[in-house]
């Protein structure tokens, strides 16, 4: 079976290092690693003779704890997605846009920390939604557009990663348990398709506290991986999944390539890969996509 495994690192010569340690590593998993193909600038491409990518992938991982490299381990053929399916809040751009509200709304310290145990798993996110919500009624509708304006910034690589995909044929749509205010932004910057998220209540001048049903949250990203790839015609192995909290966990799971993005451990654990070093031109890289292919302003 081939299979390829993908190194991703800020740091090409901690990639290149990389590439050694694994010939060894992997000899002793009984795998045959062929020539090492560049990519781009600290990326690296391998393609491996051998019939478990589970194992090569735990053999990788563990060889090269503690190095600044993110490892992709899968099969070869096929890895070139159609369907790119994303979250938003810490994954595409680099806020929660709701703690960003908060602060306007002077409850951030109440409200990020509830956002931050509902990313790890430890809260129920629709009630956690509901409850933030709540504490930002009364929040002129201007200051989303302050929010948006001030504090939200497209992750490194994020343009690059859906301009890329998209002028290879590939759909990419953004798909949010925020909020379409934030969204319709954000998917037009960085040149999505399409986007979903939850919608906010307003009268004509401040959210009124509430979050309109239904909720947008783990089960909603899920079927909304499913439902565009059915409009595609395509399988969920010829999709792609990115994410960081625990809301993304099920259509990270469900996807044909799952990718963790600086993610809460839960979500980590569980991931085919995690993006933890490089930008978000690592999917890319993971696809088999050269530098010299990128779409970049």
């Amino acid at each position: 079976m081939q299979i390829a495994l993908t190194l991703v690192s800020p740091d090409a010569a901690a990639a290149q290092a990389a590439v050694a340690v694994l010939a060894s590593a992997l000899a002793g998993a009984r795998a045959r690693v062929k020539e090492p193909r560049p990519l781009g600038p600290g990326a690296v491409d391998l393609l491996v003779e051998g019939e478990d990518v589970a194992r090569i992938r735990a053999v990788a991982e563990s060889a090269l704890e503690g190095q600044p490299v993110d490892i992709c381990v899968q099969p070869w053929e096929g890895r070139r997605k159609h369907l790119l399916v994303a979250d938003m809040d810490s994954t595409i751009i680099g806020c929660e846009c709701i703690d960003e509200l908060a602060d306007f709304a002077g409850v951030k310290a109440q409200v990020s920390e509830i956002t931050e145990r509902a990313m790890r798993g430890e809260l129920d996110f629709e009630g956690a939604l509901r409850e933030r919500v709540a504490m930002l009624k009364g929040l002129p509708l201007g200051d989303l557009q302050r929010a948006y304006d001030e504090r939200v910034r497209l992750n490194p690589g994020a343009r690059t990663l859906i301009r890329t995909m998209g002028a290879h044929g590939a759909r990419c749509v953004l798909v949010s348990g925020g909020f379409t205010f934030f969204t319709s932004r954000v998917a037009q910057a960085a040149g999505f398709h399409d986007n979903r998220a939850n919608r906010l209540g307003h009268d004509d001048t401040a959210l009124t506290g509430v979050v309109h049903s239904p909720i947008l949250g783990r089960e909603a990203k899920l079927a909304a991986l499913r439902e565009e790839a059915k409009g595609l015609g395509l399988s969920l192995s010829q999709t792609l999944a990115v994410g960081d909290g625990a809301n993304d966990l099920a259509m990270i799971e469900a996807s044909g390539l799952g990718v963790a993005y600086r993610a809460k451990p839960i979500v980590a654990a569980q991931a085919d890969a995690k993006v933890d070093h490089a930008d978000l031109t690592a999917l890319l890289y993971f696809q088999g996509y050269a530098q010299s292919a990128f779409v970049t302003d």
